[in-house]
């Protein structure tokens, strides 16, 4: 197998590799052009992220300073909003559901590499997918970690790190996050 087959089967891969590469560099050149352009033109943006993206529904927003591994692997529904300084990085796919909103300074990674020094320095790499349900607001500085599930109707409190699944209908915080309370679902008459 290549390194890309490896990584896209979920294996452990080598990060250096120039296939890989290539889509770090197609994220960076489409972070590079979505960043420059000013926020009061909007059409503008949101041409710029529907190139840079997988797909987005209706209305995306995204912020500067925004940047991600790949862009093709970010899926985002409808009413997307990306506060200043959002990091996304989806070696593995990120998918986001409708009226998400994601706070300033917050990391979304679907990369980790191992324990071991020397696998270290062998530039390995394994990505597992994050998926964010619909009507979920995530805090400022927050950092979601590979292979997290988090439900619908969901507030992640400022700050807090998600290493594992956050079920519907709550509120997380802290590190690691853990559910503060339950939260009710009042969008069944939208």
């Amino acid at each position: 197998m290549t390194e890309l087959e490896k990584l896209d089967a979920g294996l452990e891969y080598d990060f250096w590799d120039s296939e890989v590469d290539a889509r770090k560099l197609h994220a960076i050149e489409g972070c590079a052009r979505l960043n420059a352009i000013p926020v009061t033109e909007g059409a503008a943006r949101e041409a710029a992220i529907r190139a840079l993206f997988g797909a987005a529904g209706r209305n995306p927003t995204v912020l500067p300073v925004f940047c991600c591994d790949n862009g093709r692997n970010i899926y985002v529904g409808d009413n997307f909003l990306t506060n200043y300084n959002v990091t996304i990085l989806d070696i593995a796919p990120v998918r986001i559901g409708d009226h998400v909103m994601i706070g300033p300074n917050t990391l979304i990674t679907t990369v980790n590499h191992p324990l071991s020094p020397r696998r270290r320095r062998q530039h390995i790499g394994q990505a597992k997918p994050v998926t964010i349900g619909r009507d979920v607001w995530i805090g400022g500085g927050c950092t979601i970690l590979p292979g997290v599930t988090i439900g619908n109707n969901v507030v992640v409190a400022a700050g807090a790190v998600v290493t594992r699944d956050v079920p519907d209908n709550c509120v997380v915080g802290g590190v690691p996050a853990k559910v503060l309370r339950a939260i009710p679902d009042d969008t069944a008459e939208d």
